[in-house]
């Protein structure tokens, strides 16, 4: 998470906001962030699908940091913000939620192939 957030701060000055993410409202970028977070935590980095996982989250914890700063949070409400998502994503994803899965593929699909 402290890795993130020093990519964000800069980023947030110097980049205008992912093309995906633009689009879309805080809550559902957050969500984005959320999700994609908890399913590479729970996919683990080894398989081709973990680290796709992992890419989605660098972009939309990015872009989720972005929208925050723009909306003028400090860097502990983004990141409490950001955790209360994950947290919430982990036990969403962990039940099997079809709700979940579908939005998870959703946010997958709209990040952009960082590999």
């Amino acid at each position: 998470m402290v890795l993130t957030t020093v990519l964000s701060l800069l980023l947030v000055q110097q980049a205008p906001a992912p093309a995906a993410a633009a689009r879309m409202s805080r809550a559902e970028t957050v969500r984005c962030a959320g999700l994609t977070q908890a399913a590479a935590e729970l996919a683990g980095g080894e398989s081709d699908q973990g680290r796709a996982l992992s890419d989605a989250a660098l972009f939309w914890s990015l872009a989720a940091a972005q929208s925050g700063a723009i909306q003028g949070l400090s860097e502990v409400e983004s990141d409490r913000e950001l955790t209360a998502a994950r947290v919430r994503a982990v036990a969403e994803l962990s039940r099997g939620e079809a709700s979940a899965r579908e939005a998870l593929a959703a946010c997958v699909a709209r990040a952009p192939d960082l590999g």
